[in-house]
């Protein structure tokens, strides 16, 4: 009931009377892909590197894996593939094999006794402190508790995602019932502990009693099939008369397990969609939150299940004690101490330096460029999400003058003496055959500012000029609304709005 190993590999029930029908009742390794996806997705790491040993318990899980990365746009730069019987010195050439390269984020999937050896030999060289993030499969966080100390306490800062187990009341009573029986069979084995695989084992036999119960008690006798003296094993397995019924009956099985809800879809598979983030810190782990299928990444589980809103914020997650004690999250990348050099390009020119100034110390025999070109340049390099390494060469002789003209250092990038050009170069046809250029940064191309002469006159009348005939039109009618608008108000009572109409009129106006 308490393998020393994990069980993925092994956990197919064939149903005594169901024959040649398999059952795969513990969980899929290619289940918790997803949920290690949404963990580098989370942080905007864009290139991960997964390290496993190199059997079919490991090599089994990472096709998914890869494919769940490229999904969140992360790279997998390097596959790290461990021997079971790998030594120790072997071990440490691997590490420090992957020290070179710029790539810290690693996503390890091992047996526990293997990544036992694995996280202390990464402590001793210095590959557990700031700048790393490791995260463990289920392989090794489902005993995560049952390690030694000294194991866990070269994994501090690791995340690992294992299965969720509900901490029910029948969980603890079936765990009381099991210590109590473990001991009295292995005395001698004080420190072991019911973990998931236990519980796997619990509901895989509870499940084809429910399905028996269902199927009731009918003829489960077999039918031997007339097998020759060639036939493999399964061949010689009678066919079991109701076997399609108990099929059908464990396919339809639905109860409340001890690792939650169990079913099993029609692939005969296992189904599980909740997993449980950790943090190892200390002498144990801490919770920092879970992953569904149906939310992604969760800081509990409870009514936030009900919505249908997929999250990979990194807000759903607890605080993070990283490798190094540490809160600050790790950039996923350092300048790798074997990474090439990129050549680039520089024009020399004498005039317009505000763009590309180049200085030479001869004391120092160094050579400064800067200039606004320049500027660009290193601020896209420091927005990538990965590491550049380059060199600012300037295209010049030996003396210090230019070695040619901009259509002569383009052709460069062509050739192969430089892998790109920075600097004030006009994006034309014809070098636009040789090399791809980035958007203009800059506008190109020449302007003219020249006097305008006017040819009307100038007189008295000018103010009236802005006057458009609209304006003249609008005043007009204005005026004369306003003045009979008057008119009707004070001709019944004013004396001076009486008389002649051109009189009535004139008083209105004036």
């Amino acid at each position: 009931m308490y393998p020393s190993y994990p069980i993925q590999q092994q956990a197919l029930l064939l149903l005594p009377f169901v024959a040649h029908i398999f059952f795969r009742l513990t969980q899929n390794d290619s289940a918790q892909v997803n949920a290690i996806s949404a963990i580098v997705q989370a942080f905007h790491w864009r290139q991960a590197v997964p390290i496993y040993i190199d059997n079919e318990y490991g090599g089994g899980v990472i096709p998914f894996l890869t494919n769940a990365l490229q999904q969140v746009n992360a790279r997998v730069p390097y596959l790290s593939a461990i021997p079971p019987s790998v030594t120790d010195d072997q071990i440490s050439a691997e590490l420090y094999k992957l020290m070179t390269m710029q790539n810290r984020v690693f996503i390890v999937h091992m047996t526990p006794s293997l990544g036992s050896r694995f996280f202390t030999i990464a402590k001793r060289i210095g590959m557990m402190s700031r700048g790393y993030a490791w995260i463990i499969t289920d392989g090794m966080a489902n005993v995560l508790n049952s390690l030694d100390h000294s194991v866990k306490d070269s994994m501090q800062g690791v995340l690992g995602v294992k299965t969720y187990i509900p901490k029910t009341k029948q969980y603890n009573e079936l765990r009381v019932r099991w210590r109590r029986k473990y001991l009295q069979d292995y005395p001698e084995d004080v420190d072991e502990q019911l973990n998931v695989f236990g519980l796997w084992a619990y509901d895989a036999t509870t499940a084809p009693a429910v399905a028996i119960e269902k199927v009731g008690g009918t003829n489960f006798g077999f039918q031997m099939k007339n097998a020759s003296s060639s036939s493999i094993e399964l061949e010689k397995f009678g066919v079991s008369q109701n076997g399609e019924k108990l099929r059908e009956a464990l396919l339809n099985t639905r109860f409340r397990g001890f690792t939650g809800d169990f079913s099993i879809d029609d692939n005969g598979q296992f189904h599980e969609s909740k997993f449980e983030i950790t943090n190892v810190n200390g002498s144990g782990e801490r919770k920092i939150g879970f992953w569904t299928t149906k939310n992604g990444l969760i800081k509990a589980l409870g009514n936030s299940t009900n919505t249908s809103t997929y999250s990979t914020s990194k807000k759903n997650l607890g605080p993070i004690i990283w490798p190094g004690e540490t809160s600050s999250v790790p950039k996923g990348w350092e300048i790798p101490t074997n990474g090439k050099k990129l050549r680039i390009g520089v024009p020399v020119r004498h005039d317009y330096r505000e763009f590309v100034k180049i200085k030479y110390d001869l004391n120092t025999n160094t050579t400064e460029v800067t200039g606004y070109s320049i500027d660009v340049f290193k601020a896209v390099v420091d927005a990538l999400p990965y590491a550049i390494q380059y060199e600012l060469i300037p295209f010049a002789k030996s003396n210090g003058e230019r070695a040619g003209t901009y259509n002569d250092l383009i052709y460069q990038v062509f050739s192969g003496g430089f892998d790109a050009v920075v600097g004030d170069t006009t994006i034309i046809a014809n070098r636009s055959q040789y090399v791809d250029f980035t958007f203009p940064y800059t506008e190109s191309g020449g302007s003219m500012i020249v006097p305008v002469k006017s040819n009307r006159r100038k007189n008295a009348w000018v103010f009236l000029k802005p006057l458009t005939l609209d304006l003249w039109v609008t005043s007009t009618c204005s005026l004369v609304f306003i003045g009979f608008v008057v008119w009707v108000l004070e001709h019944r009572i004013n004396e001076d709005f009486r008389g002649p109409p051109s009189h009535q009129v004139g008083t209105s106006f004036w």
